[in-house]
């Protein structure tokens, strides 16, 4: 159980400069309760609706052929956008929006981007010397836009403070509250977290059901499992109306996210600083402050772990099996008290998308289309994700 022990002597980290920095636990720490599942809760007419939208936009473009990672990273988008800054969006229906534009632009990438991300995981302290960013400028510049228009939005219809409802209440709530104990968050600091959340959020969930969506086109027996699971779950509710305490206790549907997330964990590794020294044995002794790299999709297709890996098989985690899985080799959301604070709210994002997608359409290969195993991944970003265009015919159940 050495991972177990090195787990409980690091604390995560996403720039070495950051970590010890008590600002950014606070944040995390202020930031968690807007992702409670009562919290989430009030959010799920909203990602219903999204996830009816897709249905829609396959049958209006199903002709010309869908390209699956842009489809639900416009879903992903648009669900990021109206559920955590109540921003409206469109792109889910029609492919734009320009909280889309600022998507589609975090993730572009150059030579200079490379160099700066490689900077601030391997190498902090030359980051601010050469002031690399994260994203572009010219994305931050319109993001930071389209923030300040949600803001001054809110704080113009807002009539009483109380709990936060969303992550933009929560920003504003910590903004003040920071101006009030001269805690000495700048506006962009506050700006910053939200733009991190939007990324980390809509290009994850996104590529994820794509990965998923393929997985099912080649293999059809899986596919008509989870339909007539999903099939019986709506004649024994009357609709397709879910609540997500319902999603969340399918069985099949989530077997099949959990492995979907095992063989395409967007976020593939775990970074994290040793907290103090530690002695692994006689020969290795981390000290404290050492970047320490977990890899986590390494674990996830280690045969000891989970065998025969490269197959998509959602059996590996149903009730009966998913207890046999050794502790720590399993972690797409991370693991701890600083585990993904997103986690209820992407699962609930994909879970509606599902729902609505396989009760609608059967999805089969494309003969041009190569097999998954062969799925070229992006070797050029940040996270797990599909390289190529990808893309699987979308056929009617009615």
């Amino acid at each position: 159980m050495l991972i177990l022990e090195i787990f409980s002597l690091v604390v995560p980290l996403s720039l070495k400069n950051v970590v010890l920095d008590p600002a950014w636990t606070n944040i995390r720490r202020r930031l968690t309760s807007t992702f409670t599942a009562a919290k989430l809760r009030i959010l799920q007419n909203v990602i219903r609706s999204k996830s009816k939208e897709l249905v829609q936009r396959i049958k209006r473009e199903q002709k010309s052929g869908i390209h699956l990672k842009s489809l639900y990273a416009d879903y992903t988008t648009d669900v990021i956008g109206i559920s955590a800054f109540g921003v409206a969006c469109d792109a889910t229906l029609t492919g734009k929006s320009h909280l889309r534009s600022v998507t589609e632009e975090f993730m572009k990438y150059s030579i200079l981007r490379g160099v700066g991300w490689c900077s601030m995981f391997f190498f902090p302290e030359v980051v601010d010397l050469f002031r690399f960013k994260l994203f572009p400028k010219s994305s931050t510049d319109y993001f930071k836009k389209v923030y300040r228009a949600a803001v001054a939005q809110r704080e113009a219809n807002t009539d009483a403070a109380g709990e936060p409802r969303d992550l933009l209440d929560a920003l504003l709530k910590i903004k003040k509250e920071s101006d009030e104990r001269n805690e000495g968050y700048s506006d962009d600091f506050i700006v910053a977290q939200a733009a991190i959340i939007l990324s980390g959020g809509y290009d994850t969930s996104g590529s994820l059901l794509a990965f998923i969506t393929y997985e099912l086109a080649y293999h059809p027996e899986l596919q008509e499992k989870l339909y007539e699971y999903l099939l019986e779950a709506k004649e024994v509710n009357g609709s397709d109306d879910f609540t997500s305490e319902q999603l969340a206790d399918m069985t099949y549907l989530n077997s099949v996210i959990k492995e979907g997330l095992r063989k395409y964990s967007p976020m593939s590794w775990l970074d994290r600083v040793s907290a103090e020294d530690y002695k692994v044995d006689d020969k290795l002794t981390i000290k404290a402050g050492t970047p320490v790299y977990v890899n986590g999709i390494g674990m996830h297709y280690d045969p000891d772990y989970f065998p025969d890996p490269d197959k998509f098989d959602p059996d590996r985690f149903s009730p009966e099996n998913e207890k046999d899985i050794k502790p720590y080799t399993y972690m797409p959301f991370g693991e701890g008290p600083r585990i993904c604070i997103g986690q209820r709210f992407g699962l609930m994002t994909m879970r509606f998308a599902m729902v609505s997608i396989f009760l609608n359409y059967r999805v089969i290969p494309l003969p041009e289309m190569p097999k998954p195993v062969d799925i070229t991944i992006d070797e050029r970003g940040i996270f797990y994700s599909p390289g190529q265009v990808i893309s699987v015919e979308f056929v009617p159940r009615v």
